[in-house]
C-alpha cells in the first residue's frame, strides 16, 4: 500500500507549479545579504613562550559580529553552475586570553590579560556556485572560493602604547572559503539561507615587542558566517 503511493507522491511534487520560473534563463543576477558571523584566530605559539615570556595559557574566544553585502550571480553557461560575487561590509571581533606567571612570589594566583581585536572588513568573495536541479520552488548548492579582505581598522602601522599595548595584526588578508545554503523560490524572487566557511591563507599577525606579542608567532583569520540571501 505505501510502495503504490510513493509514484504517486513523486509525480504530485513534479507537477506542482513552481514559482519565478525564468530565473534560470536570465545571465545574471542581482540582490542583498545580511548576515552574522563569529570570527577568531587560528594561532601558533613561540615554543619557548612559557620559558621566555612566562605564558601558561593563550586561548582564543569568537565573538559575534554582522555583515551586509550586494549579492551579484552569473551563470556559467549551465544553470545549476554559476560565479558568485558579494562585495561586504562586515564587523568582527576576537578575544585574546592570556594567563601569564606571577612574578611576584608573594603573591597568589597567576597574571590575566585580556586583548579584543576588533575589525571593520571590506571583503571581496568570489565563489563558484553548484546548485542541484531545481526540484518544484527548492533546491541546495555548494560554494568554493576565496575571498580578498581589507581591515579598515587595522592598527598595523600605528604608534604602540607600550604601557597599555594591544595586538596588530595587517590590513590586507586572502582567505579560502567552503559553504552551502538552500534556496526557495518566490513568485518574483530567490529567499536562500548560507553557512560558510573562511580560513586565512597568511599570517595576519604583525609582531611588535610588547609583552603580549613577544609569544605569539603566527595568527590566522578565522570566520562562520550565516547569511540570509535575496535574488531577484
Amino acid at each position: 500500500m505505501i510502495l503504490a503511493l510513493i509514484p504517486t507522491f513523486l509525480i504530485a511534487q513534479v507537477e506542482k507549479p513552481k514559482n519565478y520560473r525564468r530565473f534560470d534563463e536570465k545571465l545574471i543576477h542581482f540582490g542583498f545579504m545580511l548576515g552574522g558571523n563569529t570570527a577568531d584566530f587560528g594561532m601558533r605559539l613561540k615554543p619557548n613562550a612559557y620559558q621566555e615570556y612566562g605564558l601558561k595559557s593563550l586561548t582564543s574566544r569568537s565573538s559575534a559580529g554582522g555583515q551586509v553585502g550586494i549579492v551579484s550571480t552569473l551563470k556559467l553557461g549551465h544553470p545549476v553552475v554559476r560565479l558568485r560575487f558579494i562585495p561586504t561590509l562586515s564587523f568582527q571581533e576576537r578575544v585574546l586570553n592570556y594567563t601569564f606567571v606571577n612574578p611576584d612570589t608573594s603573591l597568589t594566583g597567576d597574571l590575566l590579560n585580556e586583548e579584543r581585536i576588533n575589525s571593520t572588513n571590506l571583503d571581496f568573495p568570489l565563489m563558484l556556485q553548484f546548485r542541484t536541479v531545481r526540484l518544484n520552488n527548492f533546491a541546495a548548492y555548494v560554494l568554493m572560493g576565496g575571498q580578498y579582505t581589507l581591515d579598515l581598522q587595522s592598527q598595523e602601522n600605528s604608534s604602540q602604547d607600550f604601557i597599555d599595548p594591544f595586538i596588530k595584526i595587517k590590513k590586507h588578508d586572502w582567505q579560502a572559503q567552503l559553504g552551502g545554503g538552500l534556496e526557495w523560490f518566490a513568485p518574483y524572487f530567490k529567499f536562500g539561507v548560507e553557512i560558510k566557511y573562511s580560513y586565512g591563507l597568511r599570517n595576519t599577525f604583525v609582531p611588535d615587542g610588547t609583552y603580549i606579542s613577544d609569544p605569539i608567532d603566527r595568527l590566522y583569520n578565522k570566520v562562520w558566517w550565516v547569511s540570509i540571501i535575496f535574488e531577484g
